[in-house]
């Protein structure tokens, strides 16, 4: 197979894209990546992959209809459907009320909740939503493991209660380096109105691609991901894009796993190893009901429904679970 999209179909996916996702899908490592791509080494294959995966990923969603509701992706396991539903969890109240709105109803009509460990107590608190242990049980694994904890009090983390802003947990690991971009990204937003949206881009691409490390790309921490959170905060409408950055920034979650745990094995557990453990928690869990809420950042969007997909597909089970108090 070729390693390029169909230049034929610039808007829409032809067979021979349809293919490349499919390859690109079935890589269970970084080595499968680079035989895939033919690139030099594994490196080069993770960034051609990201570039190749982003455009053909934009066009296959931009095919599907537009999420009526609350947006989020549906993924039926055994005959219950779990909605997947990312959000930003910055404790605005415009998100608040919009979250509140959708989730009271869904609950109403018989639906289960579960959300990312520190969102019940941001929106839920009074509502009959259960909170999941999946940071307290990344911690847990962490010290288990004996890697050398970039995260400020990890241990007390353990037995309490996660940070209620989970972009936060980057921000921890690599507090100097993470305030700078941050700094940066919130210059060029908060100054788009001037020279307008488009330089704003610009320019932010040019930044990212300065101040965004190795273990930056693993977690989709880019000018566009600060951006369309802060656009979500004030505008919950405009979840839906938000979440669509994440699934096509994002390779399949092997291949991100394994490029964060050769770059920040720590790191790889507070991010994308935690959207395992929640897939997990919801599946076992979750007994009669056949509509199932998953309320978690956009950024473990893509992950969790990779794993409740391979649910669906029979390649995944849970027998037994432990819960991290």
């Amino acid at each position: 197979m070729a390693w390029a999209p169909d230049d034929n179909s610039r808007d829409s996916l032809s067979e021979r894209d349809r293919e490349l996702l499919a390859a690109i899908r079935a890589c269970e490592s970084l080595s499968d990546l680079a035989r895939l791509t033919g690139a030099a080494d594994e490196h080069e294959a993770y960034f051609t992959a990201k570039t190749q995966w982003k455009d053909l990923r934009r066009r296959e969603l931009a095919a599907r209809a537009a999420s009526t509701g609350l947006p989020g992706t549906r993924v039926t396991v055994g005959g219950h459907d779990f909605f997947v539903h990312g959000i930003t969890h910055a404790g605005t109240d415009a998100e608040r009320a919009y979250l509140r709105e959708h989730i009271s109803a869904a609950l109403e009509d018989g639906a289960v909740v579960y959300c990312e460990q520190g969102i019940r107590q941001l929106y839920f608190a009074d509502l009959g939503v259960c909170e999941m242990d999946d940071y307290r049980w990344a911690m847990a694994q962490s010290a288990e493991r004996g890697l050398d904890s970039h995260v400020p009090d990890r241990d007390a983390h353990v037995g309490d209660r996660a940070p209620t802003s989970f972009d936060g947990v980057r921000e921890e690991i690599d507090s100097l380096a993470s305030r700078f971009r941050v700094a940066t990204f919130e210059l060029i937003h908060d100054h788009s109105e001037h020279y307008g949206e488009n330089v704003a881009s610009a320019l932010g691409d040019v930044a990212s691609d300065f101040l965004l490390s190795h273990e930056d790309f693993g977690t989709g921490a880019g000018f566009e991901a600060f951006r369309k959170n802060r656009q979500a905060a004030a505008d919950p409408t405009r979840l839906d894009a938000l979440q669509r950055y994440y699934e096509t920034t994002f390779l399949p979650q092997p291949l991100e796993r394994e490029w964060l745990r050769r770059h920040d094995p720590e790191l790889e557990l507070v991010t994308h190893a935690r959207n395992e453990r929640m897939a997990d928690y919801a599946v076992y869990h979750n007994e009669e009901a056949t509509e199932v809420r998953l309320v978690v950042g956009a950024a473990h969007q893509p992950g969790v429904r990779y794993y409740l997909e391979r649910f669906r597909d029979g390649d995944r089970r849970v027998d037994s679970f432990e819960l991290v108090e």
